[in-house]
């Protein structure tokens, strides 16, 4: 326990911001927040490469979803990706439905480039889980697509494996909170 007296601590100092060996506390505990946020970034980066099939689509729909409405050029940019490797995939993606693209209103003559603007989490794991679904039921069938008997609970009609997506900010939106704690 501090008396407040730097002579009664251990190490001479009062201070919680000093670290023993030399270091401040404070720049250590930045260091690691950066260093688990780059994590976390990889990780969900890793996901969105499965999801999107590659990790070049996945950098970009990142990209659109912390900036929308941006062009292709703005998007290379942000991105750090070729400009033509940008303009592919958006032209890709948004075949697909997964970014909707408009044109930029300008003032002036010239060139209005599209705007492009990544769907919501939700609805791109929406459009994606029923081939998840699909394919774990696949899985968990093997046996009976090999005609191989195995011990196994009585089955129905149904499929095995059922998966529901609910979007967050619908449940927000319903304002039953009865029972939710």
């Amino acid at each position: 326990m501090s008396t407040g007296d730097p002579s009664d601590d251990v190490d001479g100092t009062d201070s919680p911001d000093e670290d023993p060996e030399g270091g401040d506390v404070r720049d250590r505990l930045e260091e690691e927040a950066d260093r688990a946020i780059e994590g976390f970034d990889e990780g969900v980066v890793d996901l969105l490469s499965w999801v999107l099939e590659t990790e070049t689509r996945a950098r970009i729909y990142v990209y659109l979803r912390e900036n929308p409405e941006s062009t292709s050029d703005e998007t290379a940019d942000g991105t750090g990706l070729y400009p033509s490797t940008v303009r592919e995939a958006l032209a890709e993606l948004h075949d697909e439905g997964k970014v909707t693209r408009r044109k930029r209103e300008s003032d002036g003559a010239g060139n209005n480039p599209y705007e492009y603007a990544a769907m919501a989490p939700s609805e791109l794991v929406g459009n994606i889980i029923d081939d998840v679904q699909e394919q774990l039921n696949a899985v968990f069938n093997l046996d009976d697509a090999l005609d191989i008997e195995t011990p196994a609970p009585p089955t129905t009609d149904e499929d095995p494996v059922t998966i529901t997506v609910e979007d967050a900010s619908d449940e927000a939106d319903d304002g039953d909170d009865e029972g939710d704690l």
